[in-house]
């Protein structure tokens, strides 16, 4: 996948972009709903974890991508934190079909902005008194081909 990140001559003149332009927070969230008396507990969490992304295109012809991934650790059956990223990125995409775009977006996008959403996470749930987060890798192409093949 390295060559959708170089821009390639095509046609006439028109160049193949595929780029991260701009990566941000759009939004974050912390729950500790049941603070402090989860900290006295016997630290056996469950974990589990929501992925979703949305897109859009700007008017100067940007793709932004918003990846959110959710985080809920239970202790029994007491919520000890609810944890929640939006991470965006501004891209360049350019000379490529309406179906490449589509899994730039659920596939690049996804995969460039995660380590990202993963580092915010582990940040805020640490500062909120918890162990620290490790998420483990998400294979992004798998998910997409998955989510073709139900459509």
């Amino acid at each position: 996948m390295a060559d959708e990140q170089q821009p390639a001559p095509q046609g006439e003149g028109e160049q193949k972009v595929l780029q991260p332009v701009k990566i941000y927070i759009r939004d974050i969230s912390f729950e500790s709903p049941n603070s402090p008396t989860i900290f006295l507990k016997d630290w056996k969490p469950q974990l589990g974890m929501e992925l979703g992304n949305s897109f859009a295109s700007t008017k100067d012809g940007h793709h932004e991508v918003v990846l959110t991934v959710t985080i809920t650790v239970k202790v029994g059956d007491e919520t000890a934190y609810l944890a929640e990223v939006h991470q965006a990125g501004l891209f360049a995409i350019a000379g490529f079909d309406e179906a490449q775009i589509e899994r730039f977006h659920h596939v690049y996008c996804n995969r460039t902005l995660y380590p990202y959403a993963c580092a915010a996470l582990s940040d805020m749930v640490s500062r909120g008194g918890f162990p620290q987060l490790l998420l483990s890798h998400v294979n992004w192409e798998q998910i997409y081909q998955q989510k073709s093949n139900e459509s």
